[in-house]
């Protein structure tokens, strides 16, 4: 209902001044590297105009390399997700599951404790992960968060439907992939959008289980630029460090910009989802 009252006209006008000055905030950094990949300069507005960053980064194999190493664990890493969430959420979503409230309370226990860092490196070298692209999926690809709204939207769906299919002769399977997820695709897309923008964005695993650059993800690539640009590396930078005089600012920021893209043109298709994906679920768990 709006509020005509003056205190109330006030109250809006205060607060579409707040929501533009925070988005101004919010996008004026975006803005900044986005001018400066383009002017090789510091400056805001820019006082040349050039492609030579995005020229040199995609001139070299490094760059493109590691943005496919990032898509490929983004894409995989995302799959195993949704595939693990689906198997347990579906199996946890039957009440009359035997021991089901303990295996939900041991999922819940670790949301809150953990071995700590040290001790999942010993795991993850112990089963001969170290030094492979699955290091970066494979220890953290089922999330009880995720695992538990997913749990929740599929008890959302009517068990009729599931009673129905079974009646017709469907075994669970044929009832988790031919109608229960169909009907959470709004779910799936948002959980499974929160774990790749995680997967993307992955960089303190890389440097922990990564040792050949070959296999570097473009967020640590990022890290090497900047870090060779200010000249504090010496021959860890690999392939890298050989490139290093060509450094400056605008191909820092080119590096941002391009790394951010593909991830920025997958959420207008997912964004939908959102508020039905995540709120229903969580509402009812």
């Amino acid at each position: 209902m709006t509020n005509n009252s003056f205190l109330g006209r006030l109250f809006d006008g205060c607060n579409y001044v707040f929501l533009t000055l925070l988005g101004i905030a919010t996008l004026l950094p975006f803005v900044y590297v986005v001018v400066s990949s383009f002017s090789n300069s510091t400056d805001l507005i820019p006082t040349s105009f050039s492609f030579d960053a995005y020229a040199y980064i995609f001139s070299t194999a490094t760059f493109p390399r590691s943005m496919l190493v990032s898509v490929y664990i983004t894409i995989v890493g995302t799959a195993i997700h949704l595939v693990l969430a689906s198997l347990m959420a579906y199996a946890l979503s039957h009440t009359a599951l035997p021991g089901r409230s303990i295996i939900m309370l041991l999922v819940v226990f670790t949301m809150i404790f953990n071995g700590g860092m040290i001790p999942t490196y010993f795991v993850v070298e112990g089963v001969g992960l170290t030094d492979t692209l699955w290091a970066l999926m494979i220890p953290n690809a089922l999330s009880a968060f995720n695992l538990i709204i997913l749990k929740s939207f599929f008890q959302s769906i009517p068990n009729e439907l599931k009673e129905s299919a079974k009646m017709d002769g469907a075994h669970e399977i044929r009832v988790l992939t031919q109608i229960v997820l169909p009907l959470s695709l709004p779910a799936l897309a948002a959980l499974g959008l929160f774990h790749a923008v995680g997967l993307w964005n992955q960089y303190f695993n890389a440097i922990l289980y990564i040792n050949d650059s070959s296999k570097w993800p473009v967020q640590v690539l990022l890290r090497q630029v900047v870090i060779l640009s200010q000249g504090a590396v010496g021959e860890s930078g690999g392939e890298v460090a050989s490139d290093s005089v060509m450094l400056s600012q605008g191909i820092k920021m080119a590096v941002i910009v391009v790394s951010i893209v593909p991830i920025m043109l997958v959420y207008p298709f997912l964004q939908k989802h959102f508020a039905k994906g995540v709120l229903l679920g969580s509402v009812k768990g």
